[in-house]
């Protein structure tokens, strides 16, 4: 008669994974950025200085800075660089409210009639998929120099994601709910407004994230083609006089305009989404 061999020790029941810890994930985030900054505007130091490229397209970080001292001050003085940073504005804001007006009527559309889904979504995909800033002079030619063809090129450029986050939004809801609201007799109007613009609030402020940021992409664009208007008119003369330092300070600035509206619609999905978190995908430490 055999005897199994028996171990000698008894495995525990479930096994606890330790999982290293990372310096990255336990130093403060704050001094993540500052180390990721720093070691950005050494390498661009060391790389300007180096005589590899010359300063005239690769200023130092420090003539940049300095020149965001000099565009600062004029902004503060009110001199041509405020008016032209107010107009750089107006066109950021409505463009960004006529993609959202344009975005959401096209993403209802889309999303709730089959006739939107077959007939007219190939074509906005269609769309979309062209080099939107190739059409900015057709913009021009049709509205002219003024602010009206770079507002319109801004909305234009945005508009997209708006359209998508809107469509998927509306068919967020679960089959269940729809169910729920069908079986009790809710018209469509009402499972629209109570059911799927609730549900599909997180996919539309997605898509107003990405247009916030393309909508500033889409003014400058406009700006560039002339009428001696914006910020886009500022750095294109100061690149034909080869002044890049004040391009760099000017396209900074400009990036303040993007994250404006990308942190307004941040406080908004925060303010109307509150009952929605994002969970923290990362796994739990062991013990």
């Amino acid at each position: 008669m055999s005897v199994l061999p028996q171990d000698t020790a008894a495995e525990p029941a479930h096994t606890v994974w330790r999982q290293d810890v990372s310096w990255s994930a336990t130093t403060p985030r704050s001094l993540l950025l500052i180390g990721v900054l720093a070691a950005f505007l050494g390498a661009w130091h060391l790389f300007s200085t180096s005589g590899i490229v010359s300063p005239l397209i690769l200023p130092s970080p420090f003539a940049v800075i300095a020149d965001l001292w000099v565009v600062g001050k004029g902004l503060a003085s009110g001199n041509y660089m405020l008016p032209a940073l107010w107009i750089t504005v107006q066109e950021v804001i409505w463009g960004f409210v006529l993609a959202v007006a344009i975005g959401v009527f096209l993403g209802v559309v889309v999303g709730e009639t089959t006739f939107g889904e077959r007939a007219i979504m190939p074509y906005i995909v269609a769309i979309d998929t062209m080099p939107k800033i190739a059409f900015a002079p057709l913009f021009v030619a049709w509205l002219g120099f003024g602010i009206s063809s770079k507002l319109a090129l801004a909305a234009f450029i945005s508009v997209f994601p708006i359209v998508v986050g809107t469509a998927a939004g509306l068919h967020a809801a679960d089959a269940n709910s729809r169910m729920l609201f069908q079986s009790i007799g809710a018209t469509r109007w009402q499972t629209l407004v109570k059911l799927k613009i609730p549900t599909g609030l997180p996919q539309f402020f997605t898509g107003l994230k990405i247009a916030s940021i393309s909508v500033v992409s889409g003014a400058i664009a406009g700006e560039f083609l002339g009428g001696g208007q914006g910020f886009g008119e500022l750095i294109r003369v100061a690149a034909s006089q080869l002044d890049t330092p004040r391009v760099f300070s000017l396209i900074l600035y400009l990036s303040l305009i993007g994250l404006a509206m990308f942190g307004l619609v941040s406080w908004m999905q925060n303010r109307f989404v509150f009952w929605h978190r994002s969970t923290n995908s990362m796994p739990k430490r062991g013990v």
